[in-house]
């Protein structure tokens, strides 16, 4: 990914790692990255630690006390979307025998990337690209992608 406001690469060590990487992916989606970057620290904790198990059994009432609560982006699809991404990652994690050999079985980026958008809700082109650069996979280089990808964002950074 192009330098600057680039986001930090780092292979998560837990499953709530890669689950806090899909969220913000999807939070970002369509939402002014300052605003997510803001609100992150609150999504944070709302979704205690993006521990995978504890969101996955987040049910409707814990989502009606989500979407009053001001630390949080109050955006219900992509709440509901948190909550079912978590039980995406623990089955995927369960199947294969861990989450980083999920993403090493499809043989390829462009294979990840589909079947990523296939497995998780509201994680598009750009979210896999970004989600699979922050959790240290390989990805093509971010100029190469994006003029694969016309009509995406071409200078536009995601904030660290």
């Amino acid at each position: 990914m192009p330098r600057g406001n680039a986001p930090e690469r780092a292979r998560p060590r837990e499953l709530a790692g890669y689950l806090e990487a899909i969220t913000r992916a999807v939070f970002q989606g369509g939402i002014s990255w300052r605003v997510v970057e803001a609100k992150w620290e609150g999504i944070r904790e709302a979704f205690a630690g993006f521990d995978p198990r504890s969101v996955a059994d987040l049910d409707a009432a814990d989502i009606e006390a989500l979407m009053a609560d001001s630390r949080v982006i109050r955006n219900r699809a992509k709440l509901e979307g948190t909550v079912d991404n978590a039980q995406t990652l623990l089955e995927l994690d369960a199947e294969h025998g861990g989450f980083r050999r999920y993403l090493r079985s499809h043989g390829g980026f462009d294979a990840t990337v589909a079947d990523l958008k296939r497995q998780f809700r509201f994680l598009g082109d750009t979210g896999a690209y970004y989600f699979l650069y922050v959790v240290g996979e390989q990805v093509p280089p971010h100029e190469q992608w994006s003029a694969a990808h016309p009509g995406r964002p071409k200078s536009r950074q995601p904030a660290a």
